[in-house]
């Protein structure tokens, strides 16, 4: 199986916290630097599981851009895109199984859809982050990408990825590229409303629901559920509910959202 995912490539900054900020002194923390964002986790959970892995997306021309694309390689995914300006950066603050986020997605949504090639969309799979629907360019590209993976029989999901960005023009990007399968919330799904798909949601400590069947998460010690959703979606596409599932309690079970 092929599994392609189009949008972000960013530089994580995961901050592991043993206790509250202090405002105007120090608190003691763990903390991971490396290749993150939504689509490249997907894509590394993925190439982890076994899947053959490419990620689209627009990096930057700069070190940040390097270090993730050169990170996103050893994890066995292949980069592809163009790299201009300046690469995007997360700040992702864990702390009690809690995660709070700041975020600069740099070049990334500077992706044109005349930039894409279409063998890079000869895949299975093509999977799109819904951060990649919020403004234009990226929004066309990756409403374009869609169309070039169904030239090749593809199916296409979508991440919802935060309910207070879903608006109007959001919802009608969601219904032109008509996905099979949409990974959201429950108020992800609630705030969208009424779209005839396969609706994945996504519960946290309770599991997830499918096409209106539940199944319990699997057992683990929450350490930092940043990309918990990243690895479901990516044990989803490639094994179904208890890969995805399985991949999201490793994922809860170590800092950081990469596999």
């Amino acid at each position: 199986m092929r599994i392609v995912s189009l949008g972000d490539l960013i530089l994580d900054v995961i901050v592991g916290l043993e206790g509250p900020l202090v405002s105007g002194d120090d608190r003691l923390a763990t903390t991971r630097v490396g290749a993150g964002g939504q689509a490249a986790n997907v894509a590394a959970w993925a190439a982890s599981l076994g899947a053959a892995s490419r990620f689209v997306g627009k990096r930057g021309a700069d070190t940040a851009g390097e270090l993730c694309r050169r990170e996103l390689e050893q994890r066995g995914v292949e980069v592809a895109g163009p790299a201009s300006g300046r690469n995007g950066v997360v700040v992702s603050l864990a702390q009690g199984g809690e995660r709070s986020m700041a975020s600069d997605r740099g070049s990334a949504p500077e992706l044109a859809a005349d930039e894409l090639e279409s063998a890079w969309f000869e895949c299975d799979h093509l999977h799109i982050s819904g951060y990649s629907l919020l403004r234009n360019p990226i929004a066309l590209a990756a409403i374009r990408s869609a169309e070039l993976a169904r030239a090749n029989r593809a199916r296409v999901s979508i991440d919802l990825s935060a309910w207070s960005l879903i608006d109007d023009a959001f919802r009608e990007h969601v219904r032109r590229i008509a996905p099979e399968t949409v990974f959201a919330t429950e108020r992800e799904r609630l705030e969208f409303g009424e779209l005839e798909t396969g609706w994945v949601v996504k519960r946290g400590a309770r599991g997830v629901t499918v096409d209106g069947i539940e199944y319990a998460a699997h057992p683990t010690v929450v350490i930092d559920p940043t990309g918990a959703g990243d690895a479901f979606a990516a044990g989803f596409l490639t094994g179904g509910v208890d890969a995805g599932l399985g991949a999201a309690a490793r994922c809860c079970a170590r800092l950081g959202a990469m596999p």
